[in-house]
């Protein structure tokens, strides 16, 4: 795959040989996990693309468009706050296509995410553990201000590209893969990028589709990735007027269902994967029938440690 890729001239070249290796993942039925035979619950297996999360979708939109507007080039990289999947997303699409790739990350980033970023060849701009993500987005902000030849602020919690990556794919595919059959849809809030963007197309389709959006329970939680939007800084992609219903997830009880979840299922879910089957169960109890799908965004390989301390 990556010598086809460099054999490529351009960067738009480039990144578009990578469009099939993006997306179309599989829909995993886990309907077994309850009992009411009219309920069918299923899950997108997102760890089933480039850097095996579903952050491949957003991080992939946002470097194609900004390449196509030419706000990129082999000299002038992408800078952006993250030491998640977004982060491992970017980098991995940066060095498959040769674009500099600098990400502003919180000096308490988990070790594993800091090694794979450091392999993929990324530049790593270090914030104060004591800061947030919050923090490492006005460093990469102020960063792509004092040097704007070489940095454009991809700034992923208020990109459209984030959430229309999801529009124009996420949601047509659970659509053609439910045979237009899907009646609830539930996901957890991080950019909000997928709940959106997949929520937004889905009502277009159906408008009598639920739409159920999840966040942490409390501000001190464990589910990487996700914002409790009452304490953290709401992404601007945010709508509030989308979902039909919030749900609160505690940490442990998503760390339970990993367990439950791998007993089974077979599957090893990370705790944000683990957080979104929870919430889906909770809406398969207050329903008689329907069909729910909902998000695993990536699996405990990429938690090992979490992983131990639950198994």
């Amino acid at each position: 795959m990556v010598e086809t890729i460099h054999t490529k001239s351009t960067l738009a070249e480039r990144v578009n040989a990578l469009a099939p290796f993006v997306g179309n993942t599989p829909l995993f039925d886990i309907s077994h996990l309850q009992d009411n035979p009219e309920v069918k619950i299923f899950a997108k297996l997102e760890w089933n693309q480039l850097s095996n999360s579903v952050k491949a979708r957003a991080a992939y939109r946002i470097i194609k468009e900004a390449i196509d507007m030419g706000l990129v080039n082999e000299n002038k990289g992408i800078i952006d706050a993250s030491s998640g999947n977004t982060a491992v997303a970017y980098a991995t699409i940066g060095a498959n296509i040769g674009l500099p790739i600098t990400l502003c990350v919180p000096e308490n980033a988990s070790p594993q995410k800091r090694a794979a970023l450091k392999a993929l060849g990324a530049n790593m701009i270090y914030t104060s553990k004591f800061g947030t993500t919050d923090v490492a987005q006005e460093k990469a902000k102020e960063l792509s201000i004092a040097h704007p030849d070489q940095y454009y602020y991809a700034d992923q919690y208020a990109n459209e590209n984030n959430w229309k990556a999801h529009y124009y794919s996420t949601a047509l595919e659970i659509w053609e893969q439910t045979q237009g059959q899907i009646t609830h849809y539930v996901a957890g809030l991080g950019t909000t990028g997928t709940f959106i963007g997949t929520s937004r197309r889905l009502k277009e389709l159906n408008p009598m589709i639920s739409l159920t959006s999840l966040q942490p329970e409390c501000a001190m939680h464990g589910l990487e990735g996700w914002k409790h939007l009452e304490s953290a800084m709401v992404p601007k992609i945010y709508d509030e007027t989308i979902a039909d219903q919030n749900l609160f997830v505690d940490t442990m009880d998503a760390y339970d269902m990993i367990k439950t979840a791998a007993l089974k299922t077979g599957l090893l879910l990370s705790p944000s994967s683990a957080a979104n089957l929870v919430g889906a169960l909770r809406v398969a109890e207050s329903i008689d029938a329907g069909t729910i799908v909902t998000i695993f965004p990536d699996h405990a390989a990429n938690y090992p440690e979490i992983l131990e301390q639950v198994l």
